[in-house]
């Protein structure tokens, strides 16, 4: 997972996968753009691997607004000299927002906010980043799926479209984008410890039985870790994986190989 001298812009990247993201590929000798909403806990996250020795810049970006957008990628190449890697980590579930899970209590305006950050914010970020990434010897860009861009879950009409939306997104910018040697990927994970899933669960009218049920079903028992995630960007973003190019790669701790629990395999979480 060789990522030193790549330069990194990773959205969404104030807390959670992305700033731990942009924590390992510093500790590897990227050089990385940490970008959020969340201007004090961005400039604290870049702050931070900056104290550790780590080369980090912070920038505001909503992802829905194609102006700030566009300003994000000119700064990254201002600051970091080009962009190797967009790491379209930017997202957000209907638990995060409100209280809007049913197909009769969602909002037209509920759906198209999820949609607008999770499916064309990472559209609005490849768009405005590809006359940087065609300069460089290693580009790639990777987005964030969801094991939700495979199967259905409940309370997940709006995130679950978005992800779904990411998976197809993904293989048509790796087919537009490989005359411009660009690979184009994803990484679809399952339940990770990050605010967005506790919040998930919170919302559930039986929070610990949805958290055991969450485990259980991986064949790995326990929640996935941000640096789990964070891993496998740093090798999909490495001359390693220069052969892997429009693949979801799912991260879900063996989730998807069966969807059972592991209590029929007489397993404790």
């Amino acid at each position: 997972m060789n990522v030193r001298g790549l330069r990194f812009v990773i959205t969404g990247s104030a807390k959670g996968i992305g700033a731990e993201t942009a924590r390992v590929a510093a500790e590897r000798g990227a050089r990385v753009l940490v970008s959020d909403v969340d201007d004090e806990a961005g400039a604290a996250t870049a702050a931070e691997i900056r104290t550790s020795g780590g080369d980090a810049h912070y920038a505001h970006c909503d992802v829905t607004d194609e102006g700030q957008v566009q300003a994000l990628m000119a700064r990254a190449a201002a600051d970091l000299g080009g962009i190797d890697v967009l790491h379209n980590n930017a997202g957000t579930h209907e638990s995060m927002i409100g209280d809007e899970y049913t197909l009769e209590t969602m909002s037209k305006a509920t759906f198209e906010r999820i949609l607008g950050i999770n499916l064309v914010g990472p559209f609005l970020c490849a768009k405005y980043a590809v006359p940087f990434l065609r300069e460089s010897p290693n580009a790639s860009i990777i987005n964030a799926g969801s094991t939700a861009s495979f199967l259905g879950f409940p309370q997940n009409l709006a995130y679950g479209a978005s992800k779904g939306g990411i998976a197809t997104l993904t293989k048509n910018l790796a087919v537009d984008l490989a005359p411009d040697r660009i690979r184009v990927n994803a990484y679809c994970p399952a339940a990770v410890e990050t605010m967005m899933v506790t919040k998930f669960v919170d919302a559930s009218p039986e929070p610990e039985a949805l958290k055991s049920m969450m485990i259980r079903s991986h064949l790995v028992p326990r929640l996935g870790t941000p640096r789990d995630v964070a891993n496998l960007v740093c090798f999909l973003a490495s001359p390693e994986a220069s052969f892997v190019n429009g693949i979801l790669w799912l991260i879900d701790g063996g989730s998807l190989a069966w969807r059972g629990t592991t209590d029929v395999l007489g397993m404790s979480s």
